[in-house]
């Protein structure tokens, strides 16, 4: 389903989206800000799962013993790998 809005874009913004569709690269205006909305909204996804992931490693090291800052460290980029990996093969 799709629903028709009207929006406001500055001089630039809508040169742009028109460069972009002229190139070839998307069909029409519609297109290029609906890509652009998916963009933000995988973002804002990554993020919250990013956030997610260190507080749920913050909770973990609360609860649990010490842990060396080189292993928490590499835990941390490793929930995070595997954090992002789910989310982009949603």
């Amino acid at each position: 389903m799709t629903a028709k809005t009207s929006i406001s874009l500055t001089d630039d913004q809508e040169a742009y989206a028109r460069s972009l569709v002229e190139s070839g690269q998307y069909p029409s205006l519609s297109a290029v800000l609906q890509r652009g909305l998916e963009m933000l909204r995988r973002d804002s996804e990554m993020q919250d799962a990013e956030l997610q992931a260190l507080r749920s490693l913050i909770d973990q090291r609360r609860a649990g013993p010490f842990v060396d800052i080189d292993v928490g460290e590499a835990e941390t980029r490793a929930m995070i790998t595997r954090k992002r990996s789910k989310s982009e093969t949603l």
